[in-house]
């Protein structure tokens, strides 16, 4: 099995920062892309950044410019830092790692549990 363990969420106001990290243990033989999305209640997640093992990153429009992703391979952890946050900026934020399992020697798609980032005066 692979375990995600999501910190760093929490209460900012408008304008603050935060850093989210994401660390993966467990079966895994290798790491393809780990990434960051978001939900809102009734809304469908949605892919806030990822960065891949190349080091090639994407974010999401909303975001350009305000968050940075990043990782450590030697630690399987990936970081998201968030500047300049905005009140629409609030949802859960999830972590994800895709790879490729030891144990089941298959595909590896795996989610943390969520952390609640909150933007509020």
């Amino acid at each position: 099995q692979v375990q995600l363990v999501e910190s760093g969420g929490g209460l900012v106001q408008p304008g603050g920062s935060l850093r989210l990290s994401c660390a993966a243990s467990g079966s895994i033989f290798s790491i393809n892309a780990m990434g960051w999305y978001r939900q809102t209640p009734g809304k469908q997640r949605e892919m806030v950044a990822v960065i891949t093992s190349g080091v090639s990153t994407n974010y999401a429009d909303s975001v350009k410019g305000r968050f940075t992703i990043s990782r450590s391979n030697a630690k399987d952890t990936v970081y998201l830092q968030m500047n300049s946050l905005k009140p629409e900026d609030t949802a859960v934020y999830y972590c994800n790692v895709r790879g490729r399992d030891l144990l089941l020697n298959g595909p590896l798609d795996a989610w943390g549990q969520g952390t609640l980032v909150t933007v509020s005066s």
